[in-house]
């Protein structure tokens, strides 16, 4: 662990929760170097969605590679790309009834969020980007800007402008819809809010603390938008490739965005990969006007092309994703209603999942104690009070019951300590059939 104090940076953030030198990986596990065996409730932080080391993607990526494929060739056609493209038209768009472009951009989530929230500001004419409380859609200044969270904010060191930041589904109490003061402001002349050029919005915000916006939010969202000429940005990084149970998050409100940001698991391998998709009538870029060294991978475009062809072919991996997704949120409910004392509360969608503890120091303490049985899991939200669950999706039923599990221990031991618990009953000693 020497060279690491020496040499790295102080803004190193994961190395401290998981203070362990980790040189193998597989599926939904994590060796370090003694060996140790972690399950990762982790994984990449959403851009492990297929698992580490996929033998799938895996031997495709080898394959090209030992054939001396393209692996750097800026924005140039190459056969990588033209295959990749033509799959994610075929399995991706066309069941959808979605006409999108796309763009590759830098290899970060946040790179796709400026060209979008650029292209938007462009093909409009105005400034001004609507974003919500609790969103995050990266460090970059642009991106930054249209964050909530201060802990980032607080270090860019410039004022953060050219965004007006409304309340998410749910921020002001259940019974309030938020997108009717939205639409009530962007009536108003006089309501101080510039006419955007943009919404920018996350269906499930999985940093602000895996708070899930309802479909009907989603589709009067939508409609605001529409109403008032106002482009709709979903961004799809951490909450797409399938995570919410469909591939791409807002499917089931039956909305189609006018644009829309995919990174992270969108490569399948957890390679630096980021897109975005708009309108074709929305592509006003002149050639160059956004650009980067890394736009575009290569290496990624053979193992999302894999990936679609693997998962997305068919129905079949998503319904499995919902399954397991229900059997998080059935056991997730059980455990909070034995052991929160009416204070914890299940949060999220699909595979993206929380348990909203209240404190962060509760939350944190209870990821502690699941690390010490080797479970890596983390934690989310304005104060860290979410303990944050991203399994990759082809995780085993029985891992996942395994994980949860741990997850149960932890809260019981923590809890214990504090002297809030109740009694440990036998419930989830018994054999519980995720498949049922």
């Amino acid at each position: 662990m020497k060279i690491f104090e020496e040499i790295e940076s102080e803004v190193q953030s994961y190395a401290r929760s998981f203070p362990r030198v980790f040189n193998k990986a597989q599926g939904c596990h994590l060796f370090d170097e003694d060996g140790t065996k972690y399950l990762d409730f982790l994984a990449g932080a959403g851009t492990l969605n297929y698992g580490h080391n996929n033998p799938i993607l895996k031997q495709k990526l080898v394959d090209y590679i030992m054939e001396d494929g393209i692996t750097h060739g800026l924005d140039l056609h190459t056969k990588a790309k033209g295959e990749f493209l033509e799959t994610f038209k075929q399995y991706i768009l066309e069941p959808r009834d979605l006409e999108y472009v796309m763009q590759f951009t830098g290899p970060t989530g946040t790179n796709a969020v400026e060209a979008a929230m650029k292209l938007a500001r462009n093909v409009t004419g105005r400034e001004n980007i609507i974003t919500f409380t609790n969103g995050f859609h990266g460090c970059s200044l642009g991106a930054l800007a249209a964050t909530g969270n201060s802990h980032h904010r607080g270090v860019a060191g410039t004022t953060l402008g050219g965004v007006s930041r409304v309340p998410f589904d749910g921020y002001l109490g259940d019974d309030i819809e938020t997108t009717e003061y939205l639409d009530k402001v962007l009536s108003d002349s006089s309501s101080g809010i510039d006419h955007p050029a943009a919404v920018l919005v996350e269906t499930v915000q999985g940093e602000g603390g895996i708070n899930a916006a309802s479909m009907d939010w989603l589709k009067n969202l939508d409609a605001v938008c529409k109403k008032h000429d106002v482009l709709m940005i979903v961004d799809d990084i951490q909450a797409g490739c399938g995570r919410t149970g469909t591939f791409f998050s807002f499917e089931p409100a039956g909305i189609k965005p006018d644009i829309v940001t995919m990174s992270k698991s969108i490569s399948g391998y957890g390679l630096p990969f980021a897109i975005v998709l708009f309108r074709p009538e929305l592509d006003e870029w002149k050639p160059g006007e956004h650009n980067g060294t890394f736009r575009g991978n290569n290496l990624a475009f053979v193992t999302a092309k894999a990936a679609i062809e693997t998962y997305w072919k068919d129905d079949s991996f998503a319904k499995e994703v919902r399954r397991k997704g229900q059997y998080i949120e059935d056991r997730l409910n059980a455990i909070t209603d034995e052991l929160g004392e009416g204070n914890f509360s299940v949060r999220g969608r699909g595979m993206m999942r929380g348990i909203n503890c209240v404190s962060g120091d509760l939350a944190n303490q209870i990821t502690k104690a699941c690390f010490k049985q080797n479970l890596m899991i983390e934690t989310s939200g304005a104060d860290d009070q979410v303990v944050k669950f991203l399994c990759p999706l082809i995780i085993s039923d029985e891992d996942l019951k395994h994980g949860l599990d741990i997850v149960e221990r932890s809260i019981r031991e923590v809890c214990a300590k504090t002297d809030e618990m109740p009694e440990e009953r036998s419930y989830f000693d018994e054999n519980y059939d995720i498949a049922s």
